[in-house]
């Protein structure tokens, strides 16, 4: 059977894809995402999990939803295992994990979603210790989680091999104990960048080799200080937006991986925000929710090799903060 090509999704139901016309599938596995070369059709879904509403933590633990490449509204993807916000998340081309968080209470709960299925989380293991404000960062095969609130400040970094469930094990520390970070990477380098020591809004950048155990080095600095900050990557570049200086802002930084040294200014999220999640393509990096003081359903979205303002992508199917999202095609996926 010859490949079909597909514009156009309106959303995934509980029999599959479901297309224009009607038309359904049972994988994304098996479907040829909108036009262009390889890199815009593979490695396109985006997930965003959890977060806080007015209403409190958003319960029963929502996720949604988008296919980076094509602007348009989040759909809902299916629940976490446990209602909670501020989790860190780490992924494979298959695997999705979100880990940590609170509940309020502190949690120390690994799950998982399988990209191409939407359905509910199911539980993968635990952290070593339980903490919120963690971030996270993965290759195709481990996945990492750093940092955090014990409710102290936490320098641990626990990895785990995303395709076997099971407890998180210690791969080092942070060279700074501090929560509120970001993260990102590429196959080879995972990245931590800001976070807050109380008092101080930290401008650090860490790094450590993923597939090697130890403590992470210094790489450089963010423009400025800031916690509360969210990141995501290609294959060379890694973004970090918005947070908060002491006030929030809608400042984008990026680095190349590759390159140790200082951030660079890339541009500005479309409205001041902290604490919103985001993800990528290879060609795109996507920011979704945050506070503004309110609660935001913003999604917006850049072109990661090239500087400039985010542009709107839609809305998440709820507003909130304290969200946090990965994806089947980030750079330590390429």
């Amino acid at each position: 059977m010859a490949n079909l090509s597909v514009d156009t999704i309106s959303g995934i139901g509980t029999e599959g894809v479901v297309l224009d016309g009607g038309l359904k599938f049972r994988s994304l596995n098996y479907m040829t995402l909108p036009k262009g070369d390889t890199a815009q059709r593979s490695g396109t879904l985006g997930i965003f999990g959890g977060g806080y509403t007015a209403s409190g933590i958003s319960s029963p633990g929502p996720i949604d939803f988008i296919l980076i490449q094509s602007q348009g509204n989040a759909i809902d993807f299916g629940r976490l295992s446990v209602a909670r916000q501020l989790a860190g998340t780490a992924s494979s081309k298959i695997r999705g994990l979100f880990g940590g968080g609170n509940t309020p209470s502190l949690s120390d709960v690994i799950d998982f979603v399988t990209f191409s299925t939407q359905s509910n989380a199911t539980d993968f293991g635990n952290l070593t210790v339980a903490r919120v404000n963690v971030t996270g960062t993965s290759s195709d095969t481990r996945g990492l989680f750093a940092g955090g609130s014990t409710p102290s400040d936490s320098d641990v970094i626990d990895y785990v091999t995303i395709a076997s469930a099971g407890n998180a094990v210690d791969f080092g520390n942070l060279q700074t104990a501090k929560y509120g970070l970001a993260g990102c990477g590429s196959q080879t380098r995972g990245i931590f960048a800001g976070g807050y020591d109380a008092p101080v809004n930290l401008n650090v950048i860490d790094y450590v080799t993923i597939a090697t155990t130890g403590n992470a080095a210094d790489f450089g600095d963010l423009t400025a200080g800031r916690r509360n900050v969210r990141g995501c990557s290609s294959h060379t570049r890694g973004l970090f937006g918005g947070g908060n200086t002491g006030s929030k802002v809608n400042t984008i930084d990026f680095i190349t991986i590759t390159t140790i040294g200082d951030a660079i200014d890339f541009g500005d999220i479309i409205t001041v925000t902290e604490g919103g999640g985001a993800c990528s393509s290879l060609l795109r990096g996507v920011f979704a929710g945050g506070n503004s003081p309110s609660y935001l359903n913003t999604i917006s979205f850049v072109t990661m090799e090239t500087t400039g303002d985010a542009l709107d992508f839609g809305d998440l199917t709820l507003a909130r903060q304290s969200n946090n999202g990965t994806s089947n095609g980030h750079g330590g996926l390429s």
